[in-house]
């Protein structure tokens, strides 16, 4: 095992954790942003008001991608097992 393979396998890795970590971020985040520009234009200082409304986005965002996130973490590891022997040469 090259230090090379272990380098690819390790971005790989990252990428996959990108790809699956960006919907329910990015959905956190407008949310967020929304919220905490609702909040700064009314006043409202309400910790359950952008709580809320971020669990219920996050929510609609894995049940929307959810599918796709466990397929692509399905080939991921697929894809590992099947390039496991030859690592181990």
């Amino acid at each position: 095992m090259t230090d090379t393979a272990i380098i690819e396998i390790a971005l790989k890795t990252m990428l996959v954790a990108l790809k699956l970590s960006a919907p329910i971020l990015a959905t956190s985040l407008v949310i967020g942003f929304v919220i905490s520009l609702f909040q700064s234009m009314t006043q409202i200082q309400e910790f359950t008001l952008s709580f809320v409304p971020k669990l219920v986005g996050v929510g609609l965002a894995l049940l929307f991608c959810g599918n796709w996130m466990l397929h692509t973490l399905i080939s991921f590891t697929q894809e590992l097992f099947d390039i496991l022997p030859s690592l181990l040469v």
